[in-house]
């Protein structure tokens, strides 16, 4: 906050008689009074300071007010020294990431307003990722991928994760599947830096300490040009999650915890701060899955503090400097939210808004058709590690149809080569065939936009799911009459080992 000073102004004052005595006007008062003509009335004189040198400001420097984490990586990507809410600053973008759903129509853009031979700012900088609609006959779904990759090819992309041999995934070395998990694996997630994505679950990368949103195609053509954003300063909700973690629960049930406690636009444009010894205590991909669903909120971002945890991730996947920002003492926060997490249980969110809270428990009676664990939100390794505790905890089959889709070709690898902790030596992959689960898909977004007819596990008919993803409006899977409820892994595997909505403590209490 700037100070402002006033500069020497003339003084105007009423004389009268009683004013003019001498012991009014000393010479040491440094004024000087005019000489009148005449006698003395009561007219308006001036009272001017003498003629002096420039006086100059206070050196006690600007006054500063604390800022948050995300003010204070906007303020650094701005090159401003003090940013507060609701400032439109130009941001400069470190990583701008597309996928082959909104890739063409960014690119389209991007041609349009800055010529057909125009030149990225940086081919560096920009990460495109297919994982959407891959696995597909559908002939305009195929052409997104072309149309990515031809862009890619003439701007020499450095990192275009491509995918040309639809039958086999592995024969796709540089193939990697859902674009969120891919850019943390790939280390293109850093502290303290801007990520933009033409996704709105963009912002799972804010687990890394870093400012991270999803964006329309309209501005990532701009970005694509430019390297640059006009992005609105948002404020911020701060989330105290503090106690002992049970056994019982997974970061999905915290979010959904949030969500329900303050609704679909409970954050809408706030940036959502996650702290405490429950966050502290998380894994980089239970971090991500926090992150995650902030959009479901309607937040901007989602944010975790780096810490030796974020850093030990990182240390083989990027050689790139970064500099982790965290939040003053003194920061201001539009709201803070206290949980105790130690007295929590399984949720889910029933049909049809991720707000739509309910303990795992009081659903016990919802009879479903299938389970799905998969997505950006519940496709990670430690996802599938969860889901595979459980039904080897049971011993037991699944009841309905229980399909698997891995994030990304790395994931697809943890399932058949890690070991499950516990379990004699067995892997996820033997545990899910032993328990009677569909074979671990090709890893992509898979059904969890409802996506071709053709997609893996996409519901055709209606059906009633639950599911590890993040949506659950009319038609996300699929069938615009079908049921989602959303869950952890814990609560996806014990609901298919029933099929009923299961609370996970049936089987591993």
């Amino acid at each position: 906050m700037a100070t402002s000073t006033i500069a020497p102004t003339p003084i105007s004052v009423i004389l009268n008689k009683k004013d003019l005595g001498i012991s009014a006007f000393s010479t040491r008062s440094g004024f000087s009074i005019p000489k009148c003509r005449g006698t003395i009335s009561k007219k308006i004189c001036s009272v001017m300071t003498p003629q002096q040198s420039e006086r100059k400001p206070s050196t006690t420097g600007s006054v500063k007010t604390g800022m948050t984490m995300t003010e204070k990586i906007l303020a650094r990507a701005s090159e401003k020294t003090q940013l507060i809410p609701g400032e439109n600053v130009w941001v400069n973008i470190d990583v701008l990431m597309t996928h082959d759903v909104c890739g063409p129509g960014s690119i389209g853009i991007f041609k349009k307003e800055f010529g057909e031979n125009a030149k990225v700012w940086d081919r560096e900088k920009i990460v495109i990722i297919p994982d959407h609609y891959i696995f597909t006959s559908d002939e305009r779904a195929n052409r997104n991928v072309d149309i990515l990759r031809d862009f890619c090819m003439e701007q020499n992309i450095k990192y275009f994760y491509d995918i040309k041999d639809l039958s086999n995934f592995k024969a796709n070395p540089d193939y990697k599947g859902v674009c969120h998990i891919a850019l943390a694996q790939e280390g293109h997630c850093r502290p303290g830096e801007v990520l933009l994505g033409t996704d709105s679950h963009t912002c799972t990368a804010g687990a890394f300490g870093q400012f991270a949103t999803g964006i329309g195609n309209t501005d990532a053509g701009f970005v694509l040009g430019t390297g640059k954003l006009l992005l609105k300063v948002p404020q911020t909700l701060r989330f105290v999650m503090d106690g002992k973690m049970p056994d019982y629960l997974l970061a999905k049930d915290l979010i959904l915890q949030i969500i329900g406690e303050i609704s679909v636009s409970g954050a809408t444009y706030k940036s959502m701060e996650f702290v405490g010894s429950t966050v502290e205590s998380l894994t980089m991909e239970e971090r991500m899955t926090l992150c995650n669903m902030v959009v479901e909120a309607g937040g901007k971002n989602g944010v975790v503090p780096a810490d030796s945890t974020t850093y030990k991730y990182l240390e083989d996947k990027t050689s790139v400097a970064y500099e982790p920002v965290y939040s003053d003492e003194q920061a201001r926060f539009l709201s803070e939210y206290r949980f105790d997490v130690s007295k929590l249980e399984p949720l889910v969110a029933k049909p049809h808004s991720p707000d739509n809270r309910a303990l795992a428990r009081e659903c016990k009676d919802v009879k479903i058709d299938r389970v799905y664990i998969g997505s950006c939100t519940g496709g990670k390794t430690e996802d599938f590690m969860a889901a595979a505790k459980v039904f080897l905890a049971s011993g037991k089959k699944v009841k309905v149809p229980t399909f698997l889709v891995p994030a990304t070709q790395k994931v697809w690898m943890d399932l058949y080569g890690l070991q499950v902790p516990g379990s004699g030596g067995k892997t996820c992959s033997q545990i899910f065939e032993e328990a009677g689960c569909d074979t671990p898909a090709s890893p992509s977004c898979g059904a969890c936009l409802g996506g071709p007819k053709d997609t893996y596990a996409r519901m055709n008919e209606p059906m009633v799911c639950v599911s590890t993803t993040n949506r659950n409006f009319p038609g996300r899977m699929g069938h615009r009459e079908g049921q989602i409820y959303l869950a952890s892994p814990y609560t996806a595997a014990a609901s298919a080992l029933t099929g009923y909505v299961t609370d996970p403590r049936e089987f591993l209490q």
